[in-house]
């Protein structure tokens, strides 16, 4: 009877802690086993209040057959009107010693990488965001064309309050 109990206490508690009230749109996409260099993981976001701020991430899954220690992205957000913002960005995703940085007990680790902070959706209506690798090796020009290692691709926007 006490296991019973001890067991569902701790279901209570889980639930509790996985509860995320400030999050709006939390979604990922598989990449298979290699992120091609002309695969564009593309997000419709909701509509947003336009009088709010929000927290944009860029959420990333690998595993340790990544074999570089940062990870290039061209972000693209489309807004309503059709115009498109776009940015080249560079995250580090690896340690000196290339352990991988990131949250996960196992091989597969979980990045939450910051995109745009206090952000405000100005225009009513949808925004949608693409997400495409752009990663180089040392000295060569044409881009990676499978980058291994990078199994999935999301995309979460937070409230600031």
């Amino acid at each position: 009877m006490k296991v019973r109990t001890s067991l569902a206490l701790l279901g209570m508690a889980l639930l509790l802690i996985s509860c995320d009230k400030k999050s709006v749109f939390d979604e990922y996409k598989s990449v298979g086993n290699a992120w091609h260099k002309d695969s564009i993981v593309s997000f419709d976001l909701p509509k947003m209040d336009p009088s709010k701020k929000y927290n944009l991430f860029l959420n990333v899954r690998d595993n340790n057959d990544f074999p570089f220690d940062n990870l290039f992205l061209i972000v693209s957000m489309e807004q309503p009107n059709h115009k498109v913002k776009v940015d080249t960005l560079e995250y580090k995703m690896a340690n000196p010693d290339g352990t991988l940085m990131g949250d996960g007990f196992t091989d597969v680790k979980e990045s939450k990488l910051y995109y745009k902070e206090n952000y405000s959706f100005s225009q009513k209506g949808t925004y949608k965001v693409h997400i495409q690798q752009a990663l180089r090796e040392t000295g060569k020009v044409p881009g990676v064309e499978r980058l291994k290692g990078i199994t999935e691709v999301g995309f979460r926007v937070e409230t600031t309050e």
